[in-house]
């Protein structure tokens, strides 16, 4: 049996007996889907994205409010021509609410996501706090005492009067939500999706708009909250501030932990387990403790102590690993026409692509680089070199995009960049590797490779979605494999990029950088950690790059590695160039020799 399969059986199973469960088991499925809607979008947002919140709880009430007024107020109805008992009204409330969750998500994302550590998480806390306070100080919205006579809800001409009814459209409506992020984030944008947890500045070089993926991600988590307050409020028929507060939107990161933060199956199941557990504690405790208080919230702080020592990454993936051991293997196989992407032009052999003149950066009263001039030339593998604190990696910085140079010019195939972000310098044609290697880590090597060719494909979130976007993401995996192999990784190409020897990981920087088919290409420090086979073979692939036309420029301490493969030589010392040439030139250069042996490296 596969897992699809397996999936498949388990959801007949459910439908076929949802007719014969006790109206309490209903309702408690019909809790656990609400609850895991607004959990799906927090995997997104905080397992996925890295952006913890502590406010989700606001935008279920959003969603519950927005309807309930609609529905409730003869104005409302008016306002759009309908009658006071129409059927529409629900369905407008159910636009109204999502129209309103998403512009408070965007204005205050727009404010909230500009914080980093702590201060993230605490933001969302005051926002939180103080919609729920708004919920109950508004008279329009009954105050405290909340709205009643919410009414029920019609689909078509089939009204869902009872709970089992409900039942079938949450569960629905949260399948679809899971099979429609599963496509997403199996795509182009999931893989953007992805880096925005650790890997922001790598993301940023390989054309990520960091910042609109972490809006959309918000607003997307917003969302799918307002559409479970809106289900909720159509089955409680009755609304008010209590399900809305801070401590409910614990409860929501509390079942995404449990569940497992970067799984969205994860959701469900911490939904389940939270919701469970916070039934059946609150009757079972008092006897056992023969007094009544809020007991359950001690064994849920126990629990998350539990959970976070001995499940790290919560309790689904140690569940998938255990029933995969008897489940067939997915097989790897696509019907998927492979279609060409669109090919970079290079420039002409011996056209200089990428010039920086008199660019100097300064940090405080610290002169990192001076007055550097240096120009690479298509078809030339030109080295740059130097003790460490040379400023090398800090110049690399600079005419990449990642820092703005204190003065200065720095062009691409003759375009000013100056004041471009590292995106605009990837959308131009240059990639680049890092000294300290950033990947995804717990993702696979193809995974990490792919991301390189994130300019390269089009496809937008709902085309990824609806599985609209298969032939060129087939397009964009094509190209990774064929990088990947032309690296000499083809073995390790499932293997998680953790997993790899960081002399290996270096050699994933270079075929995620090759995959955006750059024009010019930046290593730094290529070598480091590759054994001697390696390094010849890493040289061969260089030498190949730039005999087909591509600029390539390396940050590199191997002289044997240098020497052997670069045309032209910039010398670095104390962040001014103390030397220019061919090999032979610099080698036999009295200050060369000097800053080499005079004791400038620095650890």
């Amino acid at each position: 049996m596969t897992q699809r399969q397996l999936m498949l059986s388990a959801l007949t199973l459910l439908l076929g007996v949802w007719g014969f469960l006790p109206e309490f088991t209903i309702t408690m499925l019909n809790y656990i889907g609400l609850y895991a809607l607004v959990a799906v979008g927090l995997v997104m947002l905080t397992g996925v994205g890295g952006m913890t919140s502590f406010g989700q709880a606001a935008f279920v009430g959003l969603g519950a409010y927005a309807t309930s007024w609609f529905c409730t107020a003869p104005a409302a109805a008016s306002l759009v021509g309908l009658a006071p008992d129409s059927v529409g009204l629900p369905w407008i409330g159910l636009v109204l609410g999502l129209v309103s969750s998403a512009t408070v998500a965007w204005l205050l994302g727009s404010v909230t996501l500009r914080l980093s550590g702590h201060y993230l998480p605490l933001g969302t806390i005051a926002w939180g706090l103080s919609l729920y306070f708004l919920f109950g100080n508004l008279e329009f919205l009954g105050g405290h005492t909340g709205l009643a006579g919410v009414p029920v809800l019609w689909v078509g001409t089939f009204a869902l009067h009872s709970v089992r009814q409900l039942g079938l459209l949450t569960w629905t409506v949260l399948l679809l939500t899971l099979w429609a992020l599963h496509n997403l984030l199996d795509s182009r944008e999931g893989r953007a999706i992805r880096s925005l947890k650790t890997g922001r500045v790598m993301a940023e070089s390989m054309g990520v708009n960091t910042a609109r993926y972490r809006i959309k991600v918000f607003v997307l988590a917003a969302l799918l909250a307002s559409l479970s307050g809106w289900m909720y409020a159509h089955l409680q028929r009755f609304v008010n501030p209590t399900p809305f507060n801070l401590n409910i939107g614990i409860e929501y990161l509390f079942m995404v932990v449990v569940g497992g933060a970067g799984h969205l199956w994860g959701a469900v199941l911490g939904a389940a387990l939270i919701t469970l557990m916070k039934q059946y504690l609150q009757d079972i405790l008092p006897s056992l403790l023969g007094s009544s208080g809020n007991f359950e919230v001690i064994v849920f702080g126990l629990l998350m102590l539990l959970v976070l020592q001995r499940f790290p990454e919560g309790l689904w993936p140690s569940l998938a690993r255990l029933v995969n051991r008897y489940l067939r293997p997915k097989q790897l196989t696509s019907t998927a026409v492979v279609r060409g992407l669109v090919e970079r032009k290079l420039p002409e052999t011996g056209t200089v692509v990428l010039v920086a003149r008199e660019v100097s950066k300064r940090f405080g009263g610290l002169l990192a680089n001076n007055k550097i001039d240096l120009h690479v030339r298509a078809g030339e593998i030109h080295a740059l070199i130097g003790p460490n604190g040379a400023g090398k990696s800090t110049f690399f910085n600079l005419i990449s995009g990642v820092d703005d140079p204190s003065t200065g010019l720095v062009s691409l195939l003759g375009r000013d960049m100056r004041g471009q972000s590292s995106r605009a310098f990837a959308a131009g044609g240059l990639s680049r590797t890092f000294q300290h290697v950033r990947l995804l880590g717990p993702r696979s090597v193809l995974d990490n490779v792919a991301l390189g060719a994130h300019l390269r494909g089009h496809s937008g979130w709902i085309a990824s979605m609806l599985c609209l976007d298969r032939v060129e993401e087939a397009a964009l995996m094509s190209e990774a494999r064929r990088q990947i192999e032309r690296c000499g990784l083809g073995p390790q190409m499932r293997e998680t990029a953790a997993s790899l020897a960081l002399g290996q990981q270096r050699i994933v920087e270079i075929a995620r950088a090759l995959t955006g088919q750059p024009s010019v290409l930046l290593l730094d420090e290529p070598v480091a950690g590759l054994p001697h086979m390696e390094k010849q073979a890493l040289a061969r692939l260089l030498t190949q790059l730039r005999d087909e036309g591509m600029a390539i420029l390396v940050v590199e301490h191997d002289m044997e590695f240098v020497m052997n493969i670069a045309d032209r030589i910039t010398v670095l010392e104390f962040g001014q160039v103390i030397a220019h040439g061919a090999p032979a030139e610099v080698q036999v250069n009295p200050k060369v020799l000097a800053a080499y042996l005079g004791g400038a490296d620095e650890s």
